[in-house]
């Protein structure tokens, strides 16, 4: 029996014209760019169609703008009678990516997504001045030996493992020193390749804590609603539905590892999910679910042309 997770991509799967062909083909789509744009008080969906890209990178509009693609892509499946009530098991997303899950499963209202996540970017950058914080993609070694080089590489700074991204791809983060030794340390244990990312601050590790605190304040105050389908958690790789609860873990995440080759492995393995539906821009999820399950059917749901398909293959 086929059984679906939508997933929700994060930071990084940004792009100029994200969102412009599904803004031109579907009034829904039209809608949440507005609704997201006057929840905001700014033109985010020009920045995300016309760019510049050094403006749309600034996380604290990436954020945002993946989401209103992703959840774009939701209400036009709605539209077209694809409710994820009734066609996911669960959803998930990667970072920012859980509150377009938490959208799109009605845990948080459009307005209050796009809110939450102008804060969480404004926050993010703020909490470590440009420069001081890094990020670094270690490919090829396992978690347990990336993890032992980041505690190498500490020497009494910041570094932590941030994310588990696929077997073979972790990413660590923390003080630029830090971050740079555990660059040259991974070489010397094996790994094919290690390699500084170009990110403005250094996301999911404990210099993050200012974030996590203004997002705990933020989260406080808006209502929430318990999703429609469970939540699989970053930080704990299983499902979750009370609202307090992903309160906490949505605080939690900001410092804590996007443990994503976990998610996908419980979706795929006690979740009983053979289908993995990525809803927004870009494939980074997709391509990191065939890493993590081979076995497991990976969709990419970005375009008109991939909603077609996918309503084809829903009814």
């Amino acid at each position: 029996m086929t059984s679906y997770a939508f997933t929700f991509p994060g930071q990084g799967s940004q792009a100029v014209g994200m969102g412009k062909d599904l803004a031109a083909a579907y009034p829904e789509a039209r809608a949440v760019f507005q609704e997201v744009d006057e929840a905001l008080g700014q033109r985010l969906s020009a920045i995300m169609f016309e760019g510049p890209d050094d403006i749309l990178r600034l996380t604290e509009n990436a954020q945002p703008a993946l989401m209103a693609v992703s959840v774009a892509v939701v209400r036009v499946l709605e539209a077209k009678g694809i409710r994820l009530a009734d066609h996911a098991a669960y959803v998930a997303g990667h970072s920012l990516g859980e509150y377009s899950a938490l959208c799109a499963a009605g845990t948080f209202s459009l307005a209050d997504t796009a809110r939450l996540l102008k804060t969480r970017g404004q926050a993010m950058q703020k909490a470590v001045p440009v420069g001081h914080g890094a990020m670094a993609a270690l490919l090829g070694l396992d978690l347990e030996t990336a993890s032992a080089v980041a505690a190498e590489a500490a020497q009494g700074d910041v570094c932590d493992v941030a994310n588990d991204n696929a077997p073979g791809q972790v990413v660590v983060s923390g003080a630029t020193a830090a971050v740079e030794r555990a660059v040259e340390i991974a070489k010397t244990r094996g790994a094919r390749r290690a390699l500084l990312l170009p990110v403005s601050a250094p996301f999911h590790c404990s210099l993050m804590q200012p974030a996590a605190e203004a997002m705990a304040v933020a989260l406080a105050e808006v209502t929430m609603n318990a999703p429609v389908v469970p939540l699989v958690a970053n930080v704990l790789a299983t499902p979750i539905s009370d609202p307090a609860d992903i309160r906490q873990r949505l605080v939690e995440q900001v410092t804590g590892v996007v443990r994503w080759t976990e998610t996908v492995t419980w979706l795929t393995g006690q979740g009983g999910v053979t289908h993995l539906a990525e809803l927004g821009t870009g494939k980074v999820l997709t391509g990191l679910a065939k890493r993590i399950n081979a076995e497991a059917t990976a969709t990419s749901v970005g375009s008109p042309a991939d909603i077609d398909a996918f309503v084809s293959e829903l009814t």
